[in-house]
């Protein structure tokens, strides 16, 4: 597969171009329209990165993938910039229909980026929140994975200043002392719902950190699950679906919530490219509603399949 990369210093972004291939434009012409931006993984070349784009290339999408960083997941004021220039070179390609998708952080970000960027016409939202985070570093610090800046970066920037953001309850280092604590009491490989609902029950969401779904043009796919080990991602969705109905005209949209599925909400087969054997044992090793609800969570990704590739159909045909 004939791919192509992109830095900031030269594009504007940090980002690796999958065209879909021959037989695909040939079998499906208004494929080739289409273009999906795609953050999953912390490279846009890592292994979760090209599974998903792999998905998506099946369908007769090219995809975009990218990420702040050339090796990176932390996200502190990221210029929302980057996904402009992304979508430029995406049009000066030909592709004329173009979506956005995200999994967790990402999946606030494709949103975030939606409601500023018009062009974008599909919107995959999965175990998102419907505020903007504040920003976060994963360098290690101190021996923390993870830690917060100084509780003046946001996680997303617009021209050149930080968005306003929902703060975190806790500072370094306790932020992940906390984080660590809750994982090893619920038997999660990470788990930040209780600081998640502390951060808010301390700054409940003001308007500004609310992520304006209202603005977003096109078609908007949530998808979550209540198991949800990180933040109550389905209380997130049914606040932004309130919002929708709230404001006629503003996107459609399909909410895809599920009982059981973890935090990650990902397409079965895409999973299973990511790992042809095992993965219901590595979803049970992350997470312990995984190992609790085996079969619950694998029918939820056959689900999510079964859906998002008729949605993608939908989207392609309509463009």
């Amino acid at each position: 597969m004939k791919t192509q990369k992109y830095s900031i210093q030269k594009d504007g972004f940090y980002g690796l171009y999958f065209p879909a291939g021959k037989k695909a434009r040939k079998s499906d012409p208004a494929g080739t329209k289409s273009a999906m931006i795609l953050m999953l993984g912390d490279s846009p070349e890592d292994t979760l990165a090209k599974a998903g784009a792999k998905w998506f290339l099946k369908h007769g999408i090219s995809v975009m993938t990218m990420s702040p960083e050339k090796k990176d997941y932390g996200h502190h004021n990221y210029p929302l910039e980057r996904i402009g220039a992304a979508i430029r070179v995406l049009q000066d390609k030909g592709h004329t229909n173009i979506g956005i998708a995200g999994l967790s952080t990402t999946g606030m970000v494709a949103l975030t980026a939606a409601s500023f960027y018009p062009e974008l016409s599909l919107t995959i939202a999965m175990s998102a929140s419907d505020f903007v985070m504040e920003g976060f570093y994963q360098d290690n610090l101190d021996g923390a994975h993870e830690r917060p800046g100084d509780g003046t970066e946001s996680s997303l920037s617009w021209k050149g200043e930080p968005l306003p953001f929902l703060q975190y309850a806790y500072r370094h280092p306790e932020y992940w002392e906390k984080i660590s604590a809750e994982s090893k009491a619920t038997g999660n490989m990470v788990a930040a719902r209780g600081m998640f609902d502390e951060s808010e029950r301390r700054n409940p969401v003001s308007e500004d950190a609310r992520i304006k779904v209202e603005n977003i043009k096109g078609h908007i796919v949530f998808i979550g699950a209540e198991d949800d080990a990180l933040w109550d991602t389905c209380k997130y969705t049914r606040r932004m679906v309130e919002v929708l109905q709230k404001n006629p005209g503003s996107a459609t949209f399909d909410a895809l919530l599920y009982e059981h599925g973890t935090h990650f909400v990902l397409p079965a087969t895409m999973l299973t490219d990511l790992l042809p054997v095992g993965i219901t044992a590595f979803v049970a090793l992350a997470f312990k509603e995984g190992r609790k609800h085996p079969l619950a969570c694998k029918k939820t990704r056959e689900d999510i399949d079964e859906k998002l590739s008729a949605i993608l159909e939908t989207w392609k045909a309509n463009a």
